[in-house]
């Protein structure tokens, strides 16, 4: 069984920055992740690439060739992925071991996980490859200023959950950024009174009835939560991993390792 991570989130979150720290923690402890690039628009890395989309399409030759402008390319190229799981993602795989770990670091466009089902059945793919997959959805620390924002997040993180139907970690990227952590730190285990009286005092009264039903949506389904991550400290990093690891049930598998000792001599 293989074990892979999706990380998605809008664009800016900092998908690439949690990728290229998540393998630095990686290398440091030992352990082999494999990075893959899902983003036919990426430029540069900062992490080795195990494996690229570029290599099958690249947004800028649908640009070029079909006129395409940048959402409708990005578009087009991530269904032309989608028409090629079952060559060039198979090829791609059969390197790998069963217990083998990936990480793909996806593009930021959020139709993407949101309503186009082009990663539900990518990871699908994965699926039938044996592979557990666990969804990682970034959003930017600095985006939750204030309750309607949270809001906001909150909403496009459900909307990915119920589209990929995936083991789900949301994380606060940024952290260290963050000037006041006081002000997001609020938002990490809301309680759905406190959002709606938020609200209500910064939107219009005419609102008040979405108002209740987002904040009890939020609250009934307990579904949204967010992990704080500060990449400047390491055990931030190895608690977010910890849970994903969790999730995916990597290890559970391993074999105990038991070191034979000779007997004391009398």
């Amino acid at each position: 069984m293989g074990y892979a991570q999706l990380v998605i989130g809008p664009a800016g979150s900092g998908k690439s920055t949690y990728c290229s720290s998540l393998h630095q923690h990686c290398e440091t402890l030992g352990r082999t992740i494999h990075m893959v690039n899902l983003d036919p628009a990426a430029e540069h890395f900062s992490y080795p690439v195990a494996m690229d989309i570029r290599e099958l399409i690249s947004l800028d030759d649908v640009m070029e060739e079909l006129g395409l402008g940048p959402n409708g390319g990005l578009i087009y190229c991530m269904e032309h992925l989608e028409d090629n799981l079952d060559d060039w993602l198979d090829e791609q795989l059969e390197g790998y071991l069963d217990d083998d770990y990936l990480v793909f670091d996806c593009p930021g466009q959020i139709e993407l996980f949101t309503h186009v089902p082009v990663l539900r059945n990518f990871v699908e793919h994965l699926k039938r490859k044996n592979f557990n997959v666990c969804a990682v959805y970034l959003l930017d620390s600095q985006f939750i200023s204030d309750v309607t924002k949270y809001i906001s997040g909150c909403m496009a993180s459900l909307s990915a959950m119920i589209q990929l139907e995936l083991p789900h970690i949301n994380i606060l990227s940024k952290m260290d950024l963050v000037s006041n952590k006081k002000d997001v730190e609020e938002y990490l285990n809301p309680e759905a009174q406190v959002l709606l009286s938020q609200l209500n005092r910064q939107m219009a009264p005419k609102f008040g009835k979405l108002n209740k039903s987002l904040a009890e949506l939020v609250d009934d389904y307990s579904m949204v939560n967010f992990m704080p991550l500060d990449l400047r400290k390491e055990s931030s990093i190895q608690y977010v991993l910890s849970h994903i690891d969790n999730c995916i049930q990597y290890g559970e598998n391993a074999d105990v390792k038991i070191r034979d000792f000779d007997p004391e001599e009398d």
